[in-house]
């Protein structure tokens, strides 16, 4: 961070604010010690009473209040109205496999820069398990005999994103998650993470899921038509797919809806050899058109894709607008993040350390814009524009989600984590459309016409 500006704070929370946040910063989840757990976190001592927002470079910590943007004028101009998906056992494997009409794959630059190349240490593995929300899917005593493969590592990212970010949502909305295991008779299992009717949140989903077994026939015909040679050993495909995924509904229409999913999947082919992917992204639905909101929330995923090469992203950027595009509405689902998928090369390390850096951006690049946001009023109206929002969110992930739609036709497959990425209520309009001038409108033509905000 270049500048840290403290408004109403004192000189010892100025210091600790300084020390946590640049723990925070070098990425304390994977030391063991969640970044949420220390003892004077800026996300534990600080938000209760203030919050924070970042400007590309700086961290603004900025006392409670509503916002002054009362008034009665709904139009751009005038004055502004006061403002108050699934991984489970069939969806994390659909996540990998549901990709027929979807070729594009990820590119990893030959190097990545010294940043990204640094090792952190990742901390012994039962010290970190004790921060989870759940034991690991898979037994701690094999995690431990395997600490150095990739599946463990990725496994203890995953169970470390869900936590922090848990845990962060906790604070902030002030109440608990139901942790829901579940095992799949195949093979693997997952844990549910799951907040309803909160203060803040009306439904808050974060899932991880660890799954094992055969491929199908049908999903190996699927990983060939993405250009994947795969040679099983009499008809079988031995596959593990893990992942962790999330999407959160705030109550308030001023506070954005986010979703964000980081995968591994791997197969061994007939000979022993194995082929492996990483795949995810993060992105962002609001309601209302906020320009800063969006800044920080696209410039934060961007300082994580620079570490490793100035062009991912702008080229997951546009992925992603691509992928989260409503086609019978003509527009996409929200403002858009990354996505990417296929990620193979340039090696298993540096691909690993791409999506460790993705992941750690859940906490920062969201909980700022809802602490902004957190006592914004909002009208009846606002809200039914929310309500009407909300259906085209559930119209993209019945209709177009890869994941839900494969997992749904999946035998087996856990159908209430597959639906955990809907919201408890949506609203359909016949023939609806915003009147000009409106900021409704203006949110209309952003998701018509996708904008860079960096």
């Amino acid at each position: 961070m270049a500048t840290i500006v403290f408004c109403s704070v004192n000189k010892t929370a100025r210091t600790t604010a300084r020390r946590c946040l640049s723990s925070y910063s070098k990425g304390l989840a994977s030391s063991g010690e969640s970044p949420l757990s220390c003892t004077h976190s800026p996300l534990t001592t600080l938000l209760p009473s203030t919050r924070w927002f970042s400007r590309g470079s700086s961290v603004r910590f900025m006392s409670h209040g509503t916002a002054s943007r009362a008034g009665a004028g709904r139009t751009r101009r005038g004055a502004l109205l006061s403002g108050a998906a699934a991984v489970t056992a069939a969806a994390a494997v659909a996540g990998f496999l549901a990709n027929a009409n979807h070729f594009q794959r990820a590119e990893m630059a030959t190097k990545v820069s010294p940043i990204s190349e640094e090792k952190e240490p990742e901390g012994e593995i039962l010290e970190r398990c004790r921060g989870f929300m759940s034991p690991p899917v898979t037994d701690i005593g094999e995690l431990q005999e395997r600490e150095g493969e990739m599946r463990t590592r990725m496994e203890m990212l995953i169970m470390q994103t869900q936590a922090d970010f848990c845990k962060a949502l906790e604070v902030v909305d002030g109440g608990t998650f139901k942790v829901d295991r579940w095992q799949r008779n195949e093979g693997g299992g997952g844990i549910s993470c799951v907040m309803q009717d909160g203060k803040l949140f009306e439904k808050a989903g974060v899932n991880v899921s660890v799954v094992f077994g055969y491929l199908t026939e049908e999903a190996a015909k699927q990983m060939r038509s993405r250009g994947k040679v795969l040679k099983g050993k009499d008809g079988k495909l031995p596959f593990c797919a893990m992942g962790v995924s999330s999407v959160i509904h705030p109550k308030n229409p001023h506070i954005p809806t986010v979703h964000f999913n980081y995968r591994y999947f791997e197969i061994e082919e007939e000979d022993g050899s194995k082929q492996w992917w990483f795949g995810g992204g993060t992105d962002l639905t609001p309601v209302y058109i906020n320009k800063d909101d969006a800044f920080h929330f696209h410039n934060t995923l961007k300082e994580a894709c620079d570490k490793h090469h100035s062009q991912y992203y702008p080229d997951f950027k546009k992925w992603c607008d691509r992928y989260f595009y409503i086609q019978h509405r003509g527009e996409t689902r929200g403002i858009g993040g990354i996505f990417f998928d296929d990620l193979d090369s340039p090696s298993q390390e540096e691909a690993f350390s791409f999506v460790k850096s993705c992941a750690r951006t859940v906490v920062p690049c969201y909980l700022p814009i809802v602490h902004k946001h957190l006592n914004d009023s909002f009208t009846e109206e606002e809200k039914d524009w929310q309500q009407v929002r909300r259906g085209r969110y559930v119209e993209f992930n019945l209709v177009y989600d890869r994941g839900v739609k494969f997992g749904l036709a999946t035998p087996g497959s856990r159908i209430e984590s597959i639906l955990m990425s809907l919201p408890l209520s949506a609203r359909w309009e016949y023939m609806h459309e915003p009147a000009k001038g409106t900021l409704e409108a203006e949110m209309l033509e952003a998701l018509r016409n996708p904008k860079e905000w960096v």
